[in-house]
This record gives structure tokens, C-alpha cells and sequence, in this order.
């Protein structure tokens, strides 16, 4: 069904868009699980500002049991339930939130993969010559030293780096902006890389203000960043996929493990909440077991 079937789903799309500052991606899970959930009510012919609490928990059955979604997916769907009630809440066309004692099923936690130090090592002595290359590596560089997202490493812009002084500027979630400091071997690759990118488009009168360009001189892709780490993965022979979240896993956990204390860890990684951050604990007390499996007399 068309997505301008429902004017009370655009109408939550700018919400989310405008006022909460949420990603594109985001944004465009919420609309499509909310328009799931308004087909719902059409075919039980009741408008959503109108649904009583036991008619979410219909919903819920009706992922869980009818649609057999899995646990992740029901997770997903229902929060955006709740996001699209407070939404109807602060827009005073509820006067009462039906989910507010909806309960969404409990996740697993999976623990974050990370790169070994062997495997940082490997990966940031990998040689590069031209353009790409040093782009490259210098994204990793990037990626690991502070933790950044994807979004916020592409949507960079030259002066949200000061290699003097050594930190980066970077605009989170909901533009939220944070201070990460950057270690000298950082800042030396930042400068080789920006000076290759001078000259590479020393011939263009007009090419991005990003940090990170592509070859034609504008911003650089997600899917580009995906592409080029996977590449260097393979020639250099990490045996898992690179992804660029994979660095900022590793990120913390080898801050984690050299003794950062999770509030720094917090303020550098952006987190909103402090219990986000602390997944690195539990990541750091697995490591912690294998090592005593691994040297113990005993096992």
C-alpha cells in the first residue's frame, strides 16, 4: 500500500526527519515498520489514535505467532510502534499512550566482534602508493583511532580535522557533535593522505569539502568505504569480512583493555547512554576468559 495512503505516516516522517535529526536509513525502517502497522489497523477497521493497549499486544502476537518473525524483528517493529505513540502523544492527538506497558522481547546480547592487534598491525602496514590507497588506509587509520561511524567519517569536512593540535570533530546521531583526540601516528597519516589529495585534484577547480573524496572529487559513499575496506581485507589477508563498525568495536575494546574508563570511552564513542558502552565489559571479560583457558596450568 502507497506510503501517502496514510497523511499521519508523513506526518511522522518529518517528525522523525526534522525534529528528531534521525539518519535517512533510520528513518526509513521506522516509516516502513509503521506502515505495517497502520495495514494492521485498517483490517481490523480501527484508527490507530483509537487502539486500547490489549490491541498491541494482538499486534505483538500477531508478529510473533501469525508472521513468525524472529525476535530481532519484532523487537524492531514494536519500537517503532512506541516511537510513532509518543510521536501521537507529543502531537496531543492521544491523550493516552497505549504502549507505554508494551513490552518488547527480550535480545540476546551479542557480543561486538573485534581485530586482534596483530590484525590492526597487519592492516595499517599494508603498503599504499596511489590515490586509493592511501585514502584507504587512511580511513582505517581514522576509523580505529576514533571510533567514528561510517556516516560520520564520509560526511567529514577538512576543517573538522586540527592536526596541531590533534583531535576531530565529529557530528553524531541527531547532531550531536563530540571532541575525539587523535594520536601522533594518526595525525602523520592524515597529513600524507591530505597531501596525495592536493595533488591528485590539483587540475579540479571544483571538488568537495569533504575529507574523504572519490575519485571524481566528491564525497565518498558508504558503499565505496564498504567496497575498498573488504578489498583491503582480502589482500591483506584478514580472515573475517572488514566492515567499517568493526573498527569501532575494536576501537573501544582496545581502549577498554589498555584501561579507559567507560565514562571516556561514553564521550568518545557518542553513546547517549552509559549501558551502550558497557557491552565493551563484557566483550573485555570474554577476552579476559580465553586468555586464562588458554595459560592456565589447568585450562
Amino acid at each position: 500500500m502507497p506510503e501517502q495512503t496514510y497523511p499521519i505516516l508523513e506526518d511522522f516522517k518529518n517528525h522523525l526527519s526534522f525534529e528528531r535529526q534521525l539518519s535517512k536509513n533510520t528513518v526509513k525502517a521506522y516509516v516502513a515498520d509503521i506502515e505495517h502497522y497502520l495495514e494492521y489497523c485498517t483490517a481490523n477497521d480501527l484508527p490507530p489514535q483509537a487502539a486500547p493497549a490489549h490491541f498491541l499486544d494482538q499486534y505483538a502476537y500477531q508478529l510473533r505467532v501469525i508472521e513468525r518473525l524472529s525476535a530481532t524483528s519484532v523487537f524492531r517493529k514494536l519500537e517503532a510502534v512506541k516511537a510513532f505513540y509518543k510521536f501521537l502523544l507529543i502531537e496531543k492527538r492521544i491523550s493516552e499512550d497505549p504502549t507505554r506497558f508494551l513490552k518488547s522481547p527480550k535480545l540476546p546480547q551479542q557480543m561486538p566482534e573485534q581485530l586482534s592487534r596483530e590484525e590492526m598491525d597487519k592492516l595499517l602496514s599494508y603498503p599504499a602508493e596511489n590515490f586509493s590507497q592511501v585514502r584507504t588506509l587512511t580511513m582505517v587509520e581514522l576509523l580505529y583511532a576514533a571510533g567514528l561511524r561510517v556516516s560520520e567519517l564520509i560526511n567529514l569536512q577538512l576543517e573538522n580535522v586540527n592536526l596541531d593540535e590533534g583531535w576531530v570533530l565529529a557530528l553524531g546521531k541527531g547532531g550531536k557533535q563530540r571532541f575525539v583526540p587523535l594520536h601522533p601516528a594518526c595525525c602523520q597519516r592524515l597529513r600524507r593522505y591530505l597531501d596525495i589529495r592536493e595533488a591528485h585534484f590539483a587540475a579540479q577547480t571544483h571538488i568537495g569539502s569533504e575529507l574523504f573524496l572519490n575519485n571524481r572529487g566528491k564525497k565518498i559513499s558508504r558503499q565505496c568505504v564498504w567496497q575498498e575496506l573488504a578489498d583491503l581485507g582480502r589482500k591483506a589477508g584478514i580472515s573475517r569480512p572488514l566492515h567499517p563498525h568493526l573498527f569501532r568495536h575494536t576501537f573501544a575494546s582496545h581502549l577498554l583493555q589498555g584501561g579507559a574508563d567507560l565514562r571516556s570511552l561514553q564521550e568518545m564513542l557518542g553513546h547517549a547512554s552509559l549501558a551502550t558502552t558497557q557491552i565493551y565489559t563484557h566483550l573485555d571479560v570474554s577476552d579476559l576468559k580465553n586468555k586464562h583457558k588458554k595459560f592456565h596450568p589447568r585450562g
